[in-house]
């Protein structure tokens, strides 16, 4: 909605709703039609946490025929999901948990086990009991190229693991994990590995099939759970350590769990929209 000239400026004014998984937080938009601009100066001051609403990203609910790159079913619901820089990702698992809640809430889906469209493809969702939701996030790969993380002149191996969006998983003990400083980003080696950037998970193992993970996202910094992150670092440890059954992943915000059926990886948590209100911006 766009309210009447004040000057010359223009004032957009945004209902909006809000959620979290594991405590990843996220604006929900509902444009159905595809009427919103959202480019990335208004999705970072709606993201801002002191000039904004505050949050890790934007979750903009959209029918799939509205989304310009998109070529399947035109009338699926789409996760258009941006980063709170305002870069565009190609799958969050926190944020289709979130998006899934939302739908189920408005009850624009007949039941608790539809799809949802991404920038990453089709993904499934299952609703669960006890506010949980489980979504497929599809096949996961994990790289043999050799990668190197470096952050405040530490440097570590990486595994490099593809689930829709990039990661790179490095295992630490668990002193240096809840030690670390993620108030600046980490760096990566080679540069060309991620010519887009990374989210980086630094893990730590308690015991096979039980994990505890900080993570630093590709444009919002430390959050406090990554879903996608949790799957990575699910698949690296299995890769690493043989582990064949669930991975449990313990993150700041929560508890997550990470099912494999084949290559194709499976993640449930908790999901919930607690806010409703109004955005305006100048």
């Amino acid at each position: 909605m766009v309210s009447p000239r004040l000057g010359e400026a223009t004032m957009r004014r945004f209902t909006f709703s809000k959620g979290h998984g594991t405590r990843n937080d996220f604006i929900i938009i509902d444009d159905q039609h595809g009427m919103h601009d959202l480019g990335p100066d208004v999705i970072s001051a709606i993201c801002d946490r002191r000039s904004g609403i505050g949050a890790d990203g934007v979750l903009r609910v959209v029918r799939a025929q509205h989304v310009p790159e998109w070529t399947g079913d035109p009338d699926l619901w789409f996760m258009d999901y941006r980063n709170a820089d305002g870069s565009i990702a190609e799958m969050c698992g926190n944020g289709l948990r979130v998006f899934a809640r939302h739908l189920v809430n408005e009850q624009w889906v007949p039941t608790g086990d539809f799809t949802v469209a991404t920038r990453a493809g089709l993904r499934r969702v299952l609703v669960a009991r006890g506010g949980l939701i489980s979504t497929s996030l599809g096949a996961v790969t994990i790289s043999d190229e050799p990668v190197e993380v470096t952050h405040f002149g530490r440097r570590w191996p990486a595994t490099a693991v593809d689930v829709g969006n990039p990661h790179a998983v490095v295992f630490v003990d668990d002193d240096t994990r809840s030690g670390l400083d993620l108030t600046k980003a980490p760096s990566w080696e080679p540069a060309q590995r991620f010519p887009h950037g990374t989210n980086i998970e630094f893990v730590s193992v308690r015991e096979p099939g039980v994990l505890d993970m900080r993570v630093y996202e590709r444009g919002s910094g430390e959050t406090e759970s990554c879903g996608t992150g949790v799957v990575a670092s699910a698949a690296a440890h299995r890769a690493a350590s043989g582990h064949t059954g669930p991975v449990v992943v313990h993150v700041r915000g929560g508890e997550l769990t990470v099912e494999f059926d084949g290559r194709e990886a499976w993640l449930t948590g908790p999901a919930v929209v607690f806010a409703r209100g109004e955005f305006w911006w100048l």
